[in-house]
C-alpha cells in the first residue's frame, strides 16, 4: 500500500475542485495519500471502506465524510464495488477567510478544526446535504462558491456527525517514513492470510524488534498485532457481505481459531459475525 502525496489544482475559474466519480472502480486508483487541502466526500450509494487517518472501517448504504488539511487517507472506492458513484470537494482553507467581526462564521472555522480528526455525519445528514452537492455540480462561478459556503455552514450546525480519530496524525509521520511504512503494510496486505511474524516483519523495517514496536506504535498510535487484528477483521467483514460463512472468513483471514476469531470481531464491530450479517442484510451495519 503506497502513501502518496496528491497535488490538488482547482477546476478551471474557480477557487477549489470539485469531482464527480462515476466511472468504474478498476479506472481509479484508490491510494493512502495526503494533501494540504479540506476534503469532503459524498459516497452516494453503495458500501467499501474509509480508512482516515489512524481510523479504519466500512461504511454501507453511502457515506458523508470531511477530512482535514493534510490528514492521510485513501479513496472511497477501495473495497467497493461497481456501481460506485461519489461527489468530492476539495478546497483550501485559505478561500475561506472571514471578518474577524463575523460571528456566523466562527462555526465554520470549529467545524474545520474538527475536521482534523476526520468527520463522519450520519446518513440523514448525506441525505439532506445531497442536493446541493448535485447542485453544485451544475453550477459555475460565483454561485458554486456560495453552494460551498452554505453547504460547509448547514454542516457546521449539525450535530449528527462522530469523529473518526481521537488524536490527529501529523502527516509529517508518514511523509518521513513514507518508504517504511509503504513496506510493512504492503507485507500485511500480501500476508494477512497466513502467520505473520512480527520478528520477520521488524528485518523487513531494517529494525530491532523493540525498536520496531516503539516505532510502529509512534507512527500509528496502535500496535502491529492490534493493526494486524483489525486489518484481518475488516477483510472479514468484506467477505460476509459477499455470503461467506463465518468460518470461511475465520480461516481465509489469517485466524486459525474461530473462538478468538469471534472474540476479536466482537472487540473491533461492537458485534458479533451474526450480528454483523443479520444488520448488514437489513442496510443498518456502520463498522
Amino acid at each position: 500500500m503506497k502513501v502518496t502525496f496528491e497535488r490538488v489544482i482547482p477546476n478551471e475559474k474557480s477557487s477549489f475542485r470539485t469531482i464527480h466519480n462515476n466511472s468504474p472502480i478498476s479506472e481509479f486508483k484508490w491510494e493512502y495519500h495526503y494533501h494540504p487541502e479540506i476534503e469532503l466526500v459524498c459516497v452516494i450509494s453503495g458500501s467499501g471502506t474509509r480508512h482516515v487517518g489512524y481510523h479504519k472501517s466500512n461504511y454501507t448504504n453511502g457515506d458523508l465524510i470531511l477530512i482535514g488539511s493534510n490528514i492521510p487517507h485513501s479513496g472511497f472506492g477501495l473495497n467497493s464495488t461497481d456501481p460506485h458513484e461519489e461527489i468530492v470537494l476539495q478546497f483550501s482553507e485559505e478561500i475561506l477567510q472571514f471578518p474577524q467581526q463575523e460571528v456566523e462564521a466562527r462555526s465554520i472555522k470549529n467545524l474545520l478544526e474538527l475536521s482534523k480528526y476526520g468527520i463522519h455525519f450520519h446518513h440523514k445528514i448525506k441525505k439532506v446535504m445531497l442536493p446541493k452537492l448535485k447542485l453544485m455540480l451544475e453550477s459555475e462561478g460565483y454561485k458554486r462558491y456560495l453552494i460551498l459556503l452554505e453547504i460547509l455552514f448547514e454542516l457546521s450546525k449539525c450535530k449528527d456527525y462522530d469523529l473518526l480519530n481521537k488524536e490527529i496524525m501529523p502527516y509529517t509521520i508518514i511523509s518521513k517514513n513514507k518508504t517504511r511504512l509503504e513496506n510493512i503494510f504492503t507485507y500485511v496486505e500480501h500476508n494477512y492470510d497466513k502467520e505473520i511474524n512480527i520478528e520477520d516483519v521488524a528485518k523487513l523495517a531494517n529494525l530491532t524488534l523493540p525498536a520496531f514496536c516503539n516505532f510502529f506504535k509512534k507512527a500509528t498510535q496502535i500496535t502491529f498485532t492490534e493493526f494486524v487484528n483489525r486489518y484481518r477483521i475488516n477483510k472479514a467483514c468484506l467477505l460476509m457481505v459477499q455470503d461467506k460463512s463465518i468460518s470461511e472468513c475465520c480461516y481465509s483471514c489469517g485466524f486459525n481459531n474461530v473462538t478468538y476469531f469471534n472474540r476479536m470481531f466482537k472487540k473491533y464491530t461492537e458485534k458479533t459475525p451474526s450480528e454483523f450479517i443479520k444488520n448488514y442484510s437489513h442496510n443498518k451495519v456502520s463498522v
